[in-house]
């Protein structure tokens, strides 16, 4: 299995950091995708991936909810600047996007930042991890501007309606994200994903938050995905094994570079 979106470098892990590790491996989760938050998450994101390489795979972006006007320019400059660097690590450009769920003072800046990192991802070809909350036509609008472009990424955390689906994935190299939330009693995502081929989506925990069934309430963790892909594989009428097989494959399709630095540590192993 493949955890698309964890974010297992954060403090709530500091005490078994190495055992939510091992417990995830246990299950068979192979790779976890560790989206990156502002400034400050990049040291403990990449000192994770440096004693994980085989496991850990970093990516680099601002959260919306992180955007502050005073100094969201300078950050993403700071930021691009890694990425420049050929031998840079990063995988995918997120987690980025919009969220006018608390607070739209800061929509504009939100915005701009959004549409810089959506010009990294063409730029340095890489995929996007996109949050969205409480701001589906915004989104839709900004990625419009970009149509025709070599684009792909994740919808991180989709949580819409079967029509907003639709426009979502109406955006070819896309995939839907789908997590914990898939397994709650009064999610509506079962009946939308019956609208959805799974060869559109992947799994993801988005670690520490939105655990599963029979976890919810608790903190999140990788090995948990166990549980999302045991309701995918009821909600497609497949056999586990199936559905982390396709869903495996959509990740390593849109997540090209982690591929190639997997193989990277395959031949360091054999030399």
């Amino acid at each position: 299995m493949i955890d698309t979106h964890s974010h297992i470098y954060e403090p709530e892990f500091a005490a078994d950091r190495e055992e939510v590790i091992q417990r995830a491996k246990q299950v068979g989760v192979e790779q976890i995708l560790l989206p990156n938050i502002n400034a400050e998450s990049i040291g403990s994101m990449l000192s994770l991936c440096r004693l994980h390489p085989e496991c850990c795979f970093p990516m680099i972006g601002l959260h919306p909810t992180d955007v502050e006007p005073a100094n969201y320019k300078q950050i993403l400059s700071d930021m691009e600047k890694m990425l420049e660097e050929p031998e840079h690590p990063f995988i995918a450009i997120g987690e980025v996007g919009l969220d006018y769920y608390w607070d739209k003072s800061n929509a504009k800046e939100q915005e701009a930042a959004f549409r810089t990192q959506i010009e990294w991802a063409i730029r340095y070809s890489l995929p996007l991890s996109i949050h969205a909350r409480s701001a589906h036509r915004q989104l839709v609008t900004a990625l419009t501007e970009y149509r025709g472009e070599a684009l792909s990424g994740v919808f991180h955390c989709f949580g819409g309606t079967a029509e907003e689906a639709h426009e979502l994935l109406d955006f070819p190299d896309f995939v839907l994200g789908i997590g914990g939330v898939v397994t709650y009693k009064k999610s509506t995502l079962p009946g939308v994903l019956a609208t959805v081929p799974l060869e559109r989506i992947v799994l993801e925990t988005d670690s520490p938050y939105l655990a599963p069934v029979p976890y919810r309430g608790k903190r999140n963790e990788s090995a948990y995905i166990v549980e999302v892909l045991r309701k995918i594989a009821s909600i497609y009428n497949v056999e586990e094994k199936q559905a982390e097989f396709i869903t495996n494959d959509n990740a390593k399709r849109i997540f090209r570079r982690m591929n190639t630095q997997i193989s990277n540590e395959n031949n360091k192993k054999c030399t």
